[in-house]
């Protein structure tokens, strides 16, 4: 079916408009896009979108949709490969394949990434944004050609040839250390926090953590020892990093408020100079109390002296 539409769509080639991107599309897929409109929007970064009346012009929500059928097809292949191993493994696995990291490789070798457009501005501060348009891509494809045509180009083009399933299933992931790496790039507070510690004689202890990002919760973790509660809570935090912009900007907000308070804690005075009638007014009040000008009562205390 695909190399009868391929024939079809490469005879109408010289007729079309985009035909440099077709053919760019083609490289990649290994089809040619029937509705380009949807292939271009996965391109298209919010650095240089516009706002429109129904919608964004940007890739986000086609990035949200590629996300899960890119999950789904990947969870279905590993699924059917590994037919004797746990779920654990399986999960595991899948993260490492859909993690941005794969992702961003992946949009290098297939060729997507100089076809994206941003403002340079982004593109040196956005490390996922290679893996976004991936993402992107696989839900243009859906809209495009339908779940089918997702689960050949994914199978066949990327898991087929591109990506080594066995490689990446054998090494190990630390999401421990990715979370604290992209802590410290952020600069901001991080705290693994015990939250439930379960014993009993019958079963095995299971322990509990909870992150902290300045102080804000994120999500927990449980397993059969700290160290696997410290991985499953980071991992399950590294996605609502990925997914939750609110959570990020709640982070951002409680991050300047601390360096804030920090900063006046160091330079009180500065404090002081910055509001000089508010200092005015306390000690206008205090010699109210008094009832007593500062002024007239140092007059008052030299004539006692002098007496």
């Amino acid at each position: 079916m695909f190399l009868k539409l391929n024939v079809i769509d490469r005879l109408k080639l010289p007729f079309r408009k985009d035909r440099e991107l077709y053919a760019s599309f083609r490289e990649i897929l290994g089809f040619y896009p029937r509705r380009l409109h949807y292939y271009k929007l996965a391109l298209q970064h919010k650095s240089v979108s516009h706002h429109v009346r129904n919608g964004s012009d940007h890739n986000e929500r086609l990035e949200f949709l590629g996300d899960a059928v890119l999950e789904s097809i990947v969870s279905d292949y590993l699924y059917h490969r590994y037919k004797d191993r746990r779920e654990g493994f399986l999960t595991n696995t899948r993260s490492k394949l859909v993690q941005r990291e794969t992702l961003n490789r992946l949009a290098r070798e297939t060729g997507l990434d100089p076809l994206i457009h941003s403002n340079s501005h982004s593109n040196s501060h956005n490390r996922y944004m290679g893996g976004n348009a991936f993402e992107a891509l696989v839900g243009a494809i859906y809209l495009d050609r339908g779940y089918d045509a997702c689960r050949h180009f994914l199978r066949k083009r990327i898991l087929g040839q591109l990506i080594n399933i066995d490689a990446i299933a054998a090494k190990e992931m630390n999401f421990k250390s990715k979370l604290i790496e992209w802590a410290q790039g952020q600069h901001v507070m991080l705290e693994f926090k015990a939250v439930e510690d379960h014993h009993n004689r019958t079963e095995a202890p299971t322990f509990t953590t909870r992150i902290l990002i300045e102080g804000l919760d994120g999500e927990t973790g449980k397993g059969f020892s700290k160290k696997e509660s410290h991985q499953n809570a980071a991992k399950n935090t590294l996605r609502m990093l990925r997914s939750d912009k609110h959570f990020i900007q709640a982070i951002q907000e409680a991050k300047a408020l601390r360096l804030a308070s920090e900063e006046q804690a160091r330079h009180p005075e500065a404090e002081e100079q910055a509001h000089p009638v508010e200092a005015e007014e306390q000690h206008l009040m205090e010699e109210a109390e008094t009832g007593t000008p500062a002024a007239l009562e140092q007059e008052i205390q030299e004539e006692n002296l002098e007496s």
